[in-house]
């Protein structure tokens, strides 16, 4: 189960849910074994220049070798970017779930 956060400054006109449904669906499209995405979206009132940063975690599994995050990668990259004003700056981090991570539900 992927986590995202996503945290930009307030001034930037973002649909979130937008930004969610869509990385989530592109997640699941190159890995059908993801399952749904856990996503929340932080507004900062208070910032030093316009910005977005998105971080996504995912477990560590075999097939989520190099190649396959690089695919990723640069396909969350493009999901991010399109739904951006144009000329704004942004970054993207994917990376690996700690190895004492666990999903659970009350």
């Amino acid at each position: 189960m992927p986590q995202l956060e996503l945290k930009y400054s307030a001034d930037l006109a973002l649909d979130p849910t937008a930004i969610f449904t869509a990385m989530e669906s592109t997640i699941q499209s190159l890995d059908t074994s993801a399952g749904i995405c856990k996503s929340r979206a932080y507004p900062a009132n208070e910032y030093l220049h316009s910005h977005a940063y998105c971080h996504i975690n995912v477990l560590k599994k075999p097939h989520r070798n190099t190649a396959f995050m690089q695919q990723l990668h640069e396909a969350l990259i493009e999901v991010l970017k399109n739904h951006l004003p144009k000329g704004s700056y942004y970054a993207i981090e994917l990376d690996f779930s700690s190895t004492h991570y666990a999903t659970l539900v009350s």
